[in-house]
């Protein structure tokens, strides 16, 4: 049976040949955002802002969830065997983002 071109081409840019490899990846960004479904409520109620209005809850989720997804990302991928795809792509953001903030 012949992979979805979607696959293939995910494939070809994540530089990864085998179909296991991708599942894997698939498996572990499924398994981090299911996490952080419930890390955030925990965070939200450490904070004590469950009731409060939604710019609010951004203000918060930016600076806290965004890099727990990231963290869990590295945790999954590590259990998975999937750690250095996910290091990777770490780095490729922390030195995007930095380049983003360092002034010229």
């Amino acid at each position: 049976m012949r992979e979805p071109r979607w696959v293939t081409k995910l494939k070809s840019k994540w530089n990864i040949t085998t179909t296991r490899d991708f599942i894997l990846i698939m498996l572990v960004f499924s398994l981090a955002g299911m996490a952080i479904g419930f890390e955030r409520k925990i965070v939200f109620h450490l904070f004590g802002i469950d009731q409060d209005p939604m710019w609010v809850k951004v203000l918060v989720y930016v600076p806290l969830i965004v890099p727990i997804y990231q963290l869990n990302l590295l945790i999954f991928g590590f259990l998975l065997g999937q750690f250095e795809f996910f290091l990777e792509k770490e780095k490729r953001l922390v030195k995007f983002l930095f380049n983003k903030i360092r002034p010229s």
